[in-house]
């Protein structure tokens, strides 16, 4: 990276002289302000802006040309004010519907800017707004607040200006982590005065989206200090544990690492959207053609009628037979355009409003407890509910609760904590002396464990419980009588408050003692050395003296460090693996606990080259493993614990149910490996039976070069392999590790953030490429030969998701949404993404769906998502049964308004053919106005509502039946094209059955007029969509009936208003079908007409629907429930027979804190006397 960007302290007159090129010749300044504004529109942009956006759908563009049309009175059918005013009312509904949501981000964006800070101005701090902060001011911090913008910290109040932060906003982890200011500036920023005298200047690399990586210097005095992502806090960061902290802002703003990883709001078009604009134009392309053919017989017909009839040339004098056609086809053009009619969007609009209302008011989305309802706040994307494919999750807070319980452990061959039916009761009698210490609500607390530490009769028991109060980095502070504990893990938390709820409680640490209170007696022990966690060790020692003088080494960590350190396997030991074995089937987070004596020479021969080791400048940390390795050997197991990492409600089931309806789950989380695979085991997405694939597993080769041609080589395997197994081969050879024979076992594939660095190449090739041209190119591209980015970007998507599960540690929010982009990129899949923190909120907007957990961690993904929900496990329902439910609705309203359309207009057609292909209307102008407004739109839109193919119960039953909606199968081409022929058919049957009985004579009645003609084919057709319309609802409700009854009624009525003979005194020119159908549908003989043409409408469907019962073509929810009935469903438990290695992988050790608290405490850094706190 360039280090071009320099910051000086207190001068902000040197920032605001940069400018940077932005667009053309325009230019801004090169240091944002802190203001931040994620809104899409404002006063002036948003009409404009709005109305763009909204003329991408074709619909708008395709009603826009036919009000112009409507507007040169030679060709008009229609005034063009009747056009305009419902597209005007669609524009207006979408558009308050937008601006509704923009005003909601402009709402949270004002919140965030007027948070208060305080500013150093001049020689003192001022309270101002976050908004008022620019890069080079010093800002003082208090306990509690959250970080403004990146900031160097200067200084803190804390020993060695430590300060602890949060950092649940940024990677959704909630343990502690420390940042330690520079030495220098620690120690001569002592005063207001000393801060505002400070003139250093920072230089570090350009704004980037890298969340754990910040490299640069500080220049003061002539001196030069370097800088890392230790000494820097992050905007969204909260600060805790520390009193008051001060910083230099870095980078503000959009500038900030945060809101680089924020990603821009994108509008989200539905799969069916999509299709429909091709639709309309397809549609368009059909209509313009039909209208040329017929404007061109017109043409033709013409010229033939002038010469036959050359008597009334006089008609024909001003216009040639080219003009007649040409302004025939004009008016074919208006005649066919009702084709794709605006009242089909309006009622769009109402289905996805009430089936957002249906979300909202949908009682088992409700969670009673926080009082939270499940809200939907995007109301145009309910059908796309019903085809998602991948589901991305986030872990910390979505699928767990963020809270460590201590569950069960072992102690000396007894498994305590083993079941409910111990009461969380203390022995009656036992007078506990520390209980005022105690919570007010204990997790664990078997009886039988709190009578034998009571009793105090078993040194293994005492050493345990000793162990857990003195083993640990936690810090302590006395609030009035009570204990606060601050833990780097929420794990340690947990086990230091089991020790306490037993009896041993931590007091209080300095430099080098801890003091404990055993079964109400005060212990002080002195530490000799903390042998610090990290990664590799996977364990932490502390080695101490205890008062009588003796020397023991307390050690906890993962079973499979601990077990091979052991100085005997006996019996005891045995049980102890069993019992982990037990704890990992029930995917608690399991570790092991060992002491063992020290003898005073061993001591002493260690310590001294522990001190020799500790000063050394190169290989320091190897030769400390060395000496830590040396100690922590021969070890007494004393026993284990398990403790669990709460998980949501329901997860594991949902999960489940989810997996069974073909959605794959992946989980992208900022946490540890170890972490993320206990909660997918926990969850149950990873199971015992599956193969788990590592990076070092799908990269066969350590070098990075040769892993890449790897991935290349098997996609071009896959790739050239015609015969459609290319994924499975591509995958088979992405893993090299598992024979032939293996290849078709689950498999699991567990990556880290770097891994994807080197497959992303930092995201850079992954640049969305946006605009139809760039589209046209990328297509014309394709058939050449593929950059290598974007080889190795496929190959691992098609490794990826040809396994059962996947999950993505240690991702920034950036890599989260690429991940998503990914596979939209190269499956062409519809996602989801689920989330509840600010780290989510890219991915959130990314996915086709996005959808807020209401949560611990602030409203932010809720604020920016599409759905919100309470708890994870209402996703079942919200895919499986309200998505499914509105895939159906959507698909079958579609079909059925082609179908009608098409059934009702298509006789303009046939009517030309025997009306000198005159653009002269076969129906009565009402008619066809009226004809989807209120003749058909009813029933039609109570299918749209309120159609079920199973209930909500059966839809969480055969969670099979959401395949449907993934593959398309209720609306596509093929389904329009058939729609398209059956209404066509429909419409010939009506008006040439029509045409043959007026042919063949009349009836009782003088009904061989134009007029009566019109009237039958109109009832004709009308009849048989509405008998069609029965036969296809499943779901039969009072409201689906009564739709019905009214679309007849409303036929009679408005019949009978508009062929009124006085109406046609008032107005002839605009009612000009007097008494035409009581004339024409009185008479027996027309009656008889219509039903016959119903008949030969309805015979074909019922005749389909009898076939495919006759031969057994049931539909797929038959074929499930007959496959229920055969075979049992598979149990979804954890099998007790696990494989003994199974559990090694999944017994994590049970901490996420970060390395180097051991060295804070043993150097006192972070321990606070009565002197070193900063004035403030």
């Amino acid at each position: 990276p360039a280090f071009t960007w320099e910051v000086r302290a207190n001068d902000r007159n040197y920032h605001m002289r940069f400018k940077k090129k932005f667009a053309f010749c325009l230019t801004k300044k090169k240091y944002a302000g802190n203001a931040i504004k994620t809104a899409k529109y404002n006063i002036f942009t948003f009409l404009p802006l709005n109305l763009y956006e909204q003329f991408h759908r074709m619909a708008n563009v395709y009603f826009v040309f036919v009000i112009l049309l409507q507007t040169f009175p030679e060709i008009s059918t229609l005034p063009w004010y009747t056009l305009l005013f419902p597209l005007s009312c669609l524009l207006t509904i979408r558009g308050l519907r937008d601006l509704i949501d923009d005003v909601g981000r402009h709402q949270s964006d004002r919140n965030i800017n007027s948070r208060p800070c305080e500013i150093l101005s001049g020689k003192s701090f001022r309270w101002q707004k976050w908004r008022d902060i620019c890069v080079g001011d010093i800002v003082r911090l208090h306990k509690e607040s959250f970080v403004p913008a990146d900031m160097l910290l200067l200084c803190s109040s804390e020993p060695s200006s430590l300060c602890y932060v949060e950092t649940a906003d940024i990677d959704g982890e909630t343990n502690l982590k420390f940042r330690q200011a520079l030495l220098v500036t620690h120690q001569e920023l002592v005063s207001e005065e000393s801060m505002a005298t400070f003139d250093g200047e920072v230089t570090c690399e350009e704004p980037n989206s890298r969340m754990h990586s910040f490299t640069g210097t500080l220049e003061w005095r002539g001196e030069t200090y370097s800088l890392d992502s230790e000494r820097i806090l992050l905007r969204g960061c909260k600060l805790r544990n520390t009193d008051v902290c001060y910083g230099l802002v870095i980078y503000a703003g959009f500038d900030s690492k945060i809101m680089r990883n924020c990603g821009k709001i994108k509008r989200k078009k539905t799969k069916l959207d999509r299709m429909m604009d091709r639709l309309v134009i397809i549609i368009f392309l059909v209509l313009l053609v039909t209208s040329l053919c017929l404007a061109i017989a017109s043409g033709f017909w013409a010229r033939m009628f002038q010469e036959k009839h050359s008597y009334l040339s006089a008609l024909y004098k001003n216009t040639t037979p080219a003009q007649q056609a040409f302004f025939n086809f004009w008016g074919f053009t208006i005649l066919l355009s009702i084709i794709i009619p605006m009242s089909m969007y309006i009622t769009f609009e109402f289905i996805y409003l009430v089936n957002s209302f249906f979300i909202n008011w949908d009682l088992e989305m409700y969670y009673a407890v926080k009082d939270i309802p499940a809200k939907a706040r995007s109301t145009s994307l309910n059908d796309q509910l019903g085809q998602i494919e991948y589901i991305f999750s986030d872990k910390t807070g979505t699928l767990t609760q963020n809270m460590m319980s201590f569950k069960k452990c072992c102690i000396n061959g007894t498994i305590y904590g083993t079941g409910p039916g111990h009461e969380n009761k203390q022995p009656s009698g036992s007078g506990l002396t520390w209980s005022h210490h105690g919570e007010k609500k204990l997790d664990f607390c078997d009886a039988t464990l709190l009578e034998a530490a009571w009793r105090d009769s078993d040194p293994v028991l005492r050493e345990f419980l000793r162990l857990l109060a003195l083993c640990h980095t936690v810090m302590v502070e006395e609030k009035g009588d009570q204990l606060v504990y601050q833990a780097a893990s929420p794990d340690e938390e947990a086990l230091v408050l089991a020790a306490r709820n037993l009896g041993y409680v931590f007091l209080a640490r300095t430099q080098d003692t801890i003091t404990i209170s055993e079964l109400g007696k005060k212990r002080t022990y002195k530490v000799l050395a903390m042998l610090d966690f990290n990664s590799d060790r996977k364990r932490m020692s502390v080695l101490v003296r205890d008062p009588q003088g003796t020397i023991r080494l307390y050690t906890k960590g993962a079973d499979t460090v601990i077990l091979e350190r052991l100085q005997r396997r006996g019996p005891k030991e045995t049980f102890t693996e069993m019992a982990l074995d037990r704890f990992a089937e029930e995917t608690l987070r399991t570790l092991c606990l060992a002491s063992k004596e020290v003898s005073e020479v061993e001591y002493s021969k260690w310590s001294r080259r522990h001190r020799e080791a500790s000063v050394l400048l190169q290989d320091r940390t190897r030769e400390l493993d060395k000496l830590y390795e040396e100690m922590e050997q021969n070890l007494q197991l004393l026993g284990a614990t398990a403790i669990e990492d709460k998980l949501q409600d329901g997860v594991p089931e949902t999960i489940q149910l989810l997996k069974l309806g073909n959605i794959k789950v992946w989980v992208l989380t900022g946490d540890k490996q170890e972490t993320a695979m206990n909660i997918g085991y926990a969850c149950k997405l990873l199971t015992d039976d599956m193969e788990i694939l590592e990076e070092k597993e799908i990269s066969s080769a350590p070098t990075t070069p040769s892993w890449h041609s790897e991935i290349l080589e098997a996609y071009w395997v896959s790739n050239n392999n015609l015969s459609g197994s290319g994924e499975v081969l591509c995958s088979s050879r992405l893993s090299q590790p598992c024979p032939e024979a293996s290849c078709h076992k689950k498999r699991a594939v567990i990556v880290s953030g770097d891994f994807l660095d080197k497959i992303l190449h930092m995201g850079e090739v992954l640049k969305e490429k946006k605009g139809w041209l760039w589209r046209r190119l990328a297509c014309c591209r394709a058939t050449g030969p593929q950059e290598p980015g974007s080889l190795v970007e496929k190959a691992f998507v098609d490794l990826a998701t040809s396994c059962q599960a996947v999950i993505c540690c240690r991702v920034t929010p950036k890599q989260k949404a690429l991940i998503v982009q990914l596979v939209k990129k190269h499956k062409k899949a519809i996602t989801l993404a689920i989330g509840d923190g600010a780290n989510d909120v890219n991915m959130i907007k990314t996915a086709d769906i996005g959808v807020g957990i209401s949560g611990l961690e602030g409203m932010q993904a809720v604020q920016c998502s599409d759905y919100a929900l309470a708890q994870f496990s209402y996703l079942q329902r919200l895919l499986l049964v309200h998505g499914r439910w509105a895939y159906l609705r959507i698909c079958k309203f579609l079909r059925y308004f082609f179908y009608k359309t098409f059934a009702g207009l298509m006789a303009q057609v046939w009517f030309a053919f025997h009306s000198g292909f005159t653009a002269q209307p076969l129906y009565e102008g009402w008619f066809l106005a009226l004809y989807n407004i209120f003749y058909t739109s009813y029933p039609v839109l109570s299918m749209g509502l309120l159609e079920q193919d199973v209930s909500a119960k059966k839809s969480l039953e055969f969670p099979e039946l959401y395949v449907i909606g993934q593959q398309d199968e209720l609306f596509n081409y093929r389904v329009f094209g058939i729609t398209l022929l059956h209404g066509v058919s429909t419409s010939l049957a009506s008006f040439y059955i029509a045409l043959w009985a007026f042919e063949d004579g009349i009836g009782s009645k003088v009904v061989g007029d134009y007029e009566s003609f019109a009237v039958t084919v109109a009832t004709s057709a009308l009849l048989s969509v509405l008998v069609e319309i029965i036969l296809d609802t499943k779901f039969w409700t009072v409201l689906s009936f009564l739709m019905v009854t009214a679309s007849l009624l409303l036929f009679c009525l408005f019949s009978f208003l508009t062929q009124s003979i006085d109406a046609f005194r008032i107005a002839p020119a605009v009612f000009r079908f007097p008494e035409a159908s009581r004339n024409a549908l009185t008479d027996p003989y027309i009656l008889l007409v219509v039903l016959l043409s119903l008949v030969v409408n309805t015979v074909p469907s019922l005749t389909v629907r009898l076939y495919r019962t006759i031969t057994g073509k049931n539909t797929i929810q038959q074929n499930i429930r007959l496959k229920a009935r055969q075979e049992p469903e598979p149990s979804v438990e954890l099998r007790a027979h696990v494989p003994h290695g199974s559990f090694h992988r999944r017994s994590s050790y049970a901490f996420s804190h970060q390395e180097g608290y051991a060295g804070l405490i043993t150097r006192g850094d972070s321990l606070r006397t009565g002197d070193t706190r900063r004035a403030t």
